[in-house]
């Protein structure tokens, strides 16, 4: 049988620091009675927690509070220059990258365009851009704790191959983290694109708390993230859902999809699909997002008043394309039965309210659960705001622990 452990001293400092720590990020800046109440902590406890982190350098002070009962209250704040990080967002035509410090305050941005030619040096055009970013925040790129990389693919854990990614040249090297972390001189973690959307519309989007949730991601391409018991999974490529190159009702079975890179899925629901279906309804636009924006917007209309041509229009549209989003879904929800679907990407987006509202009622006439699905509700570029939060994370992890005694 074994035996418990008890905790000892420092053991007992470290927790109690950490949970103060956790109360100053979720809270913002606050007094030590504050600090007391939110930890449980005596105050004398407190106070000296807040000194042992002064002096780490972990917090500074950030004025007083007036106007409370009692004595004036200094306020303590996490000290963001403690650490910071970087995210990029890796695309064929660009890099976009930011720099957040330890509170996760975005201090610094930079965009790269990224030439769409075979020979690409990506050590040297991700030094570029992080280096951009860097100069915006004041920084040079050796302050940077640890960059995490979103990218329209996977890495193969087996073989360091990035994969799912023939439209973005230059980035299929041995060994890719490797070769990044030692060239740039920082920590790299490289994740797919929409697993980091997930991951910032779980911490603070609309799958919040959610333990169990696919994320549907249309832009140009078709994505999902999927996450189970509160985690990613990521299949054992790194390729679980790429569901672009699932075969799909409607769409002609391709095989040999390596080469065609393209799927059943993709050929429906893709960027170009949507506008070509938008298009046969009379919808126009320079992209699918904007054509689609113009039938939602036209359905809404319709709504309010008496149905006019456009509006049946866009309704058969958005009725089409919603079956065909309901019928993909389907499929992941007979398999992995979540509690939630949220959609995102330029193209949903797009449909809005609308669209949302077509794909639940097709997605609940083909299946026994039916998950609440919900549009995403991140603000800005959710890709950089989860590479942010995953590398901020595990950042948080090390700072918060390795620097107390």
């Amino acid at each position: 049988m074994s035996v418990p452990v008890p905790g000892t001293p420092s053991l007992l400092r470290a927790i109690n620091d950490r949970a103060a720590l956790e109360a100053l990020l979720a809270r913002g800046p606050l007094t030590r009675p504050q600090i007391s109440g939110l930890t449980g902590l005596s105050k004398p406890t407190a106070s000296q927690l807040l000194a042992r982190l002064e002096q780490a350098g972990l917090v500074v002070r950030d004025g007083v509070r007036e106007g409370l009962p009692g004595r004036t209250a200094e306020l303590y704040r996490i000290n963001g220059a403690a650490a910071h990080v970087a995210g990029a967002d890796v695309t064929p035509a660009r890099i976009r990258a930011s720099v957040a410090d330890l509170a996760g305050t975005v201090v610094g941005e930079h965009t790269l365009p990224t030439p769409g030619r075979t020979g690409v040096d990506v050590v040297a055009r991700m030094a570029a851009a992080l280096d951009g970013a860097a100069a915006a925040a004041g920084l040079t790129r050796d302050r940077l704790d640890r960059a995490v990389v979103g990218i329209q693919g996977a890495v193969d854990p087996a073989t360091g191959r990035l994969g799912y990614a023939s439209h973005i040249p230059g980035w299929h090297i041995p060994d890719l983290v490797d070769t990044l972390s030692g060239g740039l001189g920082v920590r790299v973690a490289i994740e797919n694109d929409v697993n980091l959307a997930a991951l910032a519309e779980r911490a603070g989007g609309r799958a919040e708390g959610a333990a169990d949730f696919v994320l549907l991601w249309v832009a140009d391409g078709v994505g999902m993230a999927v996450v189970l018991n509160g985690t990613l999974h990521r299949g054992a490529t790194g390729g679980a859902g790429e569901i672009g190159y699932m075969p799909a009702v409607g769409a002609p079975l391709m095989r040999d999809v390596r080469r065609t890179h393209t799927g059943g899925v993709h050929s429906l629901t893709g960027g170009a699909a949507v506008l070509r279906l938008m298009r046969e309804h009379g919808f126009r636009g320079r992209d699918a997002a904007t054509a689609l924006s113009r039938a939602a917007a036209d359905v809404q209309t319709a709504g309010r008043r008496t149905a006019t041509d456009a509006g049946a229009r866009a309704e058969r549209a958005l009725t089409e394309l919603a079956t065909r989003l309901g019928a993909t879904l389907a499929t992941v929800v007979a398999v992995i039965d979540p509690a939630l679907v949220v959609l995102t990407g330029d193209v949903l987006r797009a449909g809005g309210e609308p669209l949302r509202a077509r794909v639940e009622q097709h997605l609940h006439s083909l299946t026994i659960p039916r998950p609440e699905v919900r549009l995403s509700t991140v603000e800005g570029n959710p890709v950089l705001a989860g590479a942010l939060q995953q590398a901020l994370r595990e950042t948080r992890d090390e700072v918060f622990t390795t620097t107390i005694p």
